[in-house]
């Protein structure tokens, strides 16, 4: 058996950070809002595991490498 991709929580969540999520994004909901922040931070995640193999590498890289 499969888990549903959609579960229901009941959370505490600092309602601060949500409506600046819901302003961030333009949206109306703060499902919505807290939904992209989650894409966002896997797409975040994404990129810097893809760009882990290119430290020091690159041209003028000299500074400490960010993404470790």
């Amino acid at each position: 058996m499969t888990s549903p991709l959609i579960k229901h929580k009941h959370l505490k969540l600092d309602q601060r950070k949500i409506d600046f999520a819901r302003k961030y994004f333009g949206v109306k909901s703060d499902q919505e809002a807290i939904d992209r922040a989650l894409a966002l931070l896997i797409d975040e995640e994404r990129i810097v595991s893809r760009l882990k193999p290119l430290a020091g590498l690159l041209d003028g890289d000299e500074e400490d490498w960010p993404y470790r």
